[in-house]
């Protein structure tokens, strides 16, 4: 480091920026905290003193990325004029940014059984953010006379974790395209036992 002046949050940012790049490429256990010293330029005493250990560092880059997602979200969302229509637009949100470049590095640490129950309960909760932009949906359906009353809660736990299935497929092939009319039809079919009834 030069004899400049210390810049805590620039310090905070290039450790996160080069942090990232580097679980995205290699992965959460084949990164170790020399790589990123290495690839920010601040030294491992500044690594620990901001973020603690590796994992800290990884489950707040994980939330950012969700923020993210969230973000992303709310951009498209105002393009839907219907409960039904955000549903379509979700799914195809859901489709094309489930394979985020953290995700192999996080199903890593979840299932590493030497990373702290703390860490890897701070993962499992970012499910929280996608499943509350779910229930929102569900609930302006009920509101506005599109969806029949009935248990949002289930609703929300159900298709949620149909789109969490579906999700797997993403592994299985390069073309995502390929998969619009299988969670356009998982959207279909789950509506049509929603969907209010003419009187």
């Amino acid at each position: 480091m030069n004899k400049r002046r210390y810049d805590s949050d620039k310090a905070r940012q290039v450790i996160m920026e080069n942090a990232f790049l580097l679980f995205s490429e290699k992965g959460y256990t084949q990164t170790s905290v020399e790589d990123i010293s290495k690839a920010s330029g601040y030294s491992k005493g500044h690594i620990y003193y901001h973020f603690e250990n590796k994992e800290k560092l990884f489950v707040l880059l994980a939330q950012k990325s969700m923020r993210e997602w969230f973000a992303k979200w709310l951009e498209k969302e105002p393009s839907f004029s219907t409960a039904t229509e955000k549903w379509y637009g979700m799914a195809m949100h859901v489709l094309y940014n489930y394979q985020t470049p953290l995700l192999k590095a996080g199903q890593e640490l979840a299932s590493d059984p030497k990373s702290s129950p703390e860490s890897v309960k701070k993962l499992f909760e970012l499910a929280v953010i996608p499943m509350d932009s779910y229930r929102s949906i569900f609930q302006e359906g009920v509101e506005h006379g599109e969806f029949k009353e009935g248990n949002v809660e289930e609703w929300t736990a159900l298709l949620g974790t149909w789109l969490g299935g579906l999700c797997q497929l993403t592994n299985t092939t390069q073309d995502l395209s390929t998969l619009e009319p299988l969670f356009k039809q998982a959207i279909t079919i789950f509506l049509a036992s929603i969907k209010k009834r003419g009187d």
